[in-house]
């Protein structure tokens, strides 16, 4: 029988366990010090990593977890797959709210409880595929940049003990819109230091999670339905439990304004058409390399007649906001090596210049309350505040492709 965790393992982390375990193990007390009897709030707290964060800090006994997300069907899930699981310890108080992190009710509720203890906030907009027009961009950096001041505001009023937001390594050196989107959300949090604790994490791609390229490899099979990948795009993966354990080692054990990654190695990446014809393989079928989209489709009637050979397309990338590989830390950032055995932590970030944030905000509030504006503009504005934002753009999204 086919199982999505054991061929995570076995063919794309290729680790037989988290390789963020041992440093679980070795600050398990630490841990359990900061987060026993401790009020936590988790916003997008029914995203995958959103709900692996919940999953590896519930051992831990908080009194009390409240979960905020947009999507009330993931939430309801969630509330089964903690109820469903064997051993897990869920709390006395645990509310689930289908609900904006943004909105006036959502705000009502936070003063309520008088603020929480502990927060993360995985409330992003995570794809390279959310630049396709001034639409996209305008949603996606409302919800990662614009909206995440509020919160702070909010927060301010009621200074929770660790505050944790999740990054991405598309954030050092990036090429997309979503990149240069969380590198600014680091600067926007970090802005905030000086009334509690902030933290983040830029980690690799989560393999299978929700929305992602081999998730969809998923729901393709199921469906019968062909194939298509990038054959030169290179990534870092970790698993979906590794996922939730950075984010609480980050948000419980990090300095302020810390950045921690892993510790991967250029040679653990691997490509999109690798992790198909992989999950094809697991799954009974030989590939069937396809030319085009089209022909892949075509080729694919014949799964229904019960053909073992499964059509793919993959091609080389020629889409915005890609490229080859990503990485966690730039050339002007310190990294510590060695205080965990399988994290680095950028240290040494500097509360940024408060009034090069604000301006930053009003410019960008000024561009979206006109009536129009193009794509190019806001890029205009994102490479002013972040010089090394060399974005890519292709006139291509990745929507034009299966």
């Amino acid at each position: 029988m086919f199982s999505i965790d054991r061929f995570i393992c076995n063919q794309v982390t290729k680790r037989p366990s988290s390789m963020f375990y041992p440093d679980i193990e070795a600050n398990r007390d630490a841990l359990a010090k900061k987060i026993q009897g401790k009020s936590v709030l988790v916003i997008g707290g029914a995203g995958s990593i959103g709900s692996s964060f919940i999953k590896a800090l519930l051992p831990f006994k908080p009194a009390s977890l409240v979960v905020v997300d947009t999507n009330e069907n993931a939430l309801a899930e969630l509330t089964r797959d903690l109820r469903s699981t064997k051993g897990m310890y869920v709390p006395s108080v645990y509310v689930t709210y289908p609900m904006d992190f943004a909105s006036l009710v959502f705000e009502k509720m936070f003063r309520s409880h008088g603020g929480f203890e502990i927060v993360g906030n995985f409330s992003a907009h995570k794809h390279v595929r959310s630049e396709k027009d001034i639409y996209s961009v305008e949603a996606l950096l409302q919800n990662n940049v614009l909206h995440a001041k509020l919160l702070l505001d909010l927060l301010s009023e009621y200074p929770p003990e660790e505050y944790f937001c999740v990054s991405t390594d598309k954030a050092a050196n990036p090429v997309n819109i979503m990149g240069a989107s969380k590198r600014i959300m680091e600067d926007v949090i970090f802005s905030y230091s000086d009334k509690f604790p902030v933290k983040t994490a830029r980690f690799a791609n989560v393999a299978f999670s929700n929305g992602s390229l081999p998730a969809g490899f998923l729901a393709r099979i199921q469906k019968l339905q062909p194939l298509s990948a990038p054959s030169d795009v290179r990534r870092y993966f970790v698993s979906p439990e590794e996922s939730g354990q950075i984010c609480l080692l980050s948000c419980i054990l990090g300095e302020n304004r810390a950045i921690f990654f892993p510790k991967l190695e250029e040679a653990q990446m691997m490509t999109f058409d690798a992790i198909g014809t992989e999950l094809l393989k697991a799954h009974g079928y030989e590939v069937l390399k396809c030319s085009s989209d089209e022909e892949a489709i075509d080729k694919a009637e014949e799964l229904k007649k019960g053909s073992n050979l499964y059509p793919v397309h993959y091609s080389l990338s020629d889409t915005s906001g890609e490229k080859p590989f990503e990485e966690f830390v730039t050339d002007t950032e310190n990294a510590d090596y060695n205080r965990f055995s399988s994290l680095g932590v950028i240290t040494g970030k500097v509360i940024p210049d408060k009034r090069r944030v604000e301006k930053l905000f009003t410019e960008l509030n000024d561009v979206f309350n006109r009536e129009s504006t193009t794509k190019e503009e806001v890029v205009a504005i994102m490479k002013d505040y972040l010089p090394n934002f060399e974005h890519i753009e292709t006139g291509k999204s990745l929507d034009s492709k299966m």
